[in-house]
């Protein structure tokens, strides 16, 4: 790459982006890279700062900035991601095309970002995502790159680093328990909560059914859901360890697979996850009714996008699983989960 004085670079293609930034007003490109520079670009130039440019005079082993930026995007982008089409100064940027959960494989990005001169930034892994949202970009540090930390970069990461897991709409029956609900001293508070909280995802309860605290009738409709092929079960109310409080047990009891009875996120300690052949079986505490964010929030969409949960994944929410119940929520964009 040679630089010359503006003064004599008219008739030069410019290789590289120039951007102005004016502190307060304007940020932004004025010349592209590939411009072919004209007698009244020089003032304009001058203006910004710029009294020499770079003309590029490509050697084997060399990259320009943009050329090893969409090397970097195809190597990282999958299913579900769009790239943004024009490209700046050798940056990338990566929005998700579906609704969906954002996947991000954290020791290939370490691995990517451990090279040295080349970036990917992401949004936190499992953040559930509307299509169109922003969730990433690529960025090559110098202007013109040695070959190497591509080559790689595509060499050590053979399988895609980002991708947006599709969220597929699901039919829910929802048992709440409770003695005080099913005799009519209290009204029913979690059906439109769940409700809700489905439906932002395209998924529905096709049914209640409000039963008193017995264990055997709790199983009873369990096992009646499962025959009907429901996609999902939401068990809400008694779910606390006193003694009258049996939906855990009845749970425990239906012939499902126990993943977890505990949570470390607050709200939300009481969660219970099970699965009987596949099918999900949420047990949701009580803090779901009056609690803008739970636990809910940040198992529901993993659930609906179809991956199955372990003991490990529910362990790994006590980092960040601590709600600070913000006046204004901006969840899922907050430290909530992450």
């Amino acid at each position: 790459m040679k630089m010359i004085k503006v003064e004599d670079a008219v008739g030069c293609i410019l290789s590289h982006d120039v951007t102005q930034i004016i502190p307060g007003e304007f940020k932004g490109r004025v010349f592209k890279k590939g411009h072919i520079i004209k007698a009244e670009d020089i003032q304009k130039f001058l203006e910004i700062g710029k009294e020499h440019i770079y003309v590029w005079e490509p050697k084997e082993g060399e990259l320009h900035e943009n050329d090893a930026a969409i090397r970097i995007s195809n190597l990282v982008v999958g299913e579900g991601v769009a790239k943004s089409e024009e490209i700046k100064e050798g940056k990338v940027d990566f929005f998700a095309d579906r609704d969906g959960i954002l996947r991000i494989d954290k020791e290939k990005l370490f691995t990517i970002n451990s090279i040295g001169e080349i970036i990917v930034s992401t949004l936190h892994n499992n953040t559930p995502i509307k299509k169109g949202e922003k969730i990433g970009a690529t960025r090559v540090i110098p202007l013109i790159i040695d070959e190497k930390p591509i080559l790689k970069a595509e060499e050590l990461v053979k399988d895609k680093v980002i991708w947006v897991d599709e969220i597929k709409p699901k039919k829910c029956l929802l048992i709440t328990t409770g003695n005080e609900v099913y005799k009519g001293r209290i009204k029913d508070a979690f059906l439109p909560v769940i409700k809700a909280k489905l439906g932002y995802y395209g998924s529905e309860v096709i049914r209640q059914v409000i039963l008193p605290d017995e264990k055997e009738r709790i199983i009873e409709e369990i096992q009646k859901g499962l025959e009907e092929k429901v996609d999902m079960i939401i068990c809400t109310g008694g779910m606390s360890v006193d003694p009258d409080d049996v939906t855990p047990t009845a749970i425990k009891e239906s012939g499902g697979e126990l993943v977890t009875y505990g949570s470390p996120v607050l709200p939300g300690a009481m969660f219970l996850l099970a699965y009987h052949n596949g099918t999900p079986i949420l047990g949701v505490p009580s803090c779901a009714m009056y609690s803008k964010r739970t636990v809910l929030d940040l198992v529901l969409p993993r659930v609906l996008a179809d991956e199955r949960l372990s003991f490990e994944d529910i362990a790994h929410y006590g980092h960040g699983g601590l709600c600070l119940d913000c006046d204004v929520c901006t969840f899922p964009h907050c430290s909530f989960g992450k």
